[in-house]
């Protein structure tokens, strides 16, 4: 199988490198600068190993490959609000022997939250969802790094909705030939929701910085409690942190290492980019969504989804807001949130 990287930026060039390593056959899709730098200078994926440089078939797009390969694997690791945009795109690229990517490709989504399946959905006939564990960072154009050790990351596997097939499986195990886990379940909803309680905190991080102080960590408690509230109302089951934990162990420790410092995660990254767009209509707003389709209050998460777009969209620094400025905008966001709350009868 050939692997076609949508998106080869942290997550993306992290796990198109690894399977360049292990001999697998990549391309890679960037746009932009990232694209240029590639083009000439090759992907370099700097990790706690060293710093290789992979030169891979670099493409910007769909018509730079002409017709798709029938063994192609696409794997779209754009940002979830990038994700329209690449499957209205690839889905109508021709594959060799006839008809579309969207009607004959397997497309795998590794990006946080859901929304993207769900939209691939809508287009692709073999949709594939992906919990992605991944400890990665966009370095500048031309290079990622990963501090992930002994492997680089997990990845739980599965069909979307759900269920498995062999395809899942020979992704599966070319992934793990390329120092990542890759559990194959049935219902890789589960992991994928578990993930996004947890990355409900990529917007305090974003907005005030890391979670270090006692304001910022008993804000997350109470942020993750509305998220965990609004599963529970629409229900929506997931892992629990014991599953968690369990299937995580000590496979991954973060090994720091000159020349990539890793700053912050997705959110503080689009952020320090100042690319003007940043996941949380798809991680605080998918809580939001599913408060108000289920007559949950979810003030906190409404305040984090509307703070971070304004980050983003203002191109704010990341970590500029004070995490008791933000604690105190949380403070007043509840208690509006009770004022507004129809009384019971």
């Amino acid at each position: 199988m050939r692997y076609v990287i949508i998106g080869a930026g942290a997550v993306g060039g992290a796990v198109g490198g690894r399977l360049a390593e292990a001999g697998h056959e990549v391309v890679l899709v960037a746009r932009g600068a990232h694209h240029e730098a590639l083009r000439a200078g090759g992907l370099r994926l700097m990790t706690p190993e060293g710093v290789r440089t992979h030169r891979l078939p670099v493409a910007d797009g769909p018509a730079a490959l002409g017709a798709l390969r029938a063994d192609d694997v696409l794997v779209l690791a754009v940002k979830t609000q990038d994700c329209e945009a690449a499957l209205a795109a690839w889905g109508p690229a021709p594959v060799a022997g006839g008809g579309t990517a969207a009607e004959r490709l397997p497309l795998v989504c590794a990006q946080n939250g859901v929304e993207s399946q769900r939209l691939a959905l809508r287009r692709f006939r073999r949709v594939y969802g992906v919990c992605v564990w991944l400890p990665a960072t966009f370095v500048e154009p031309g290079a990622v790094s990963a501090a992930g050790t002994p492997l680089t990351g997990i990845l739980h596997l599965g069909r979307y909705p759900h269920g498995t097939d062999g395809t899942a499986h020979r992704i599966a195990a070319d992934l793990e030939k390329s120092r990542f886990e890759a559990p194959v379940v049935p219902d890789v909803t589960r992991w994928q929701y578990a993930k996004l309680l947890g990355n409900l905190a990529n917007a305090i991080e974003a907005v005030s910085g890391p979670l270090t102080g006692e304001g910022g960590l008993e804000l997350f408690g109470r942020v993750r409690a509305e998220g965990e509230s609004a599963l529970a109302a629409a229900g929506i089951a997931y892992a629990s942190e014991e599953e968690q934990r369990l299937a995580r162990g000590d496979r991954i420790r973060l090994q720091p290492f000159d020349g990539a410092p890793r700053r912050g995660g997705s959110s503080w990254q689009s952020l320090h980019r100042a690319t003007g767009t940043i996941e949380a209509d798809h991680l605080n707003g998918e809580i939001a969504l599913l408060g108000r389709l289920h007559g949950v209050p979810t003030p906190l998460n409404d305040l984090l989804q509307r703070l971070a777009n304004t980050f983003a969209r203002e191109r704010r620094a990341p970590g500029s807001m004070p995490v008791a400025e933000l604690v105190r905008l949380a403070g007043e966001a509840v208690a509006l949130a009770d004022e507004e709350r129809p009384p019971r009868s």
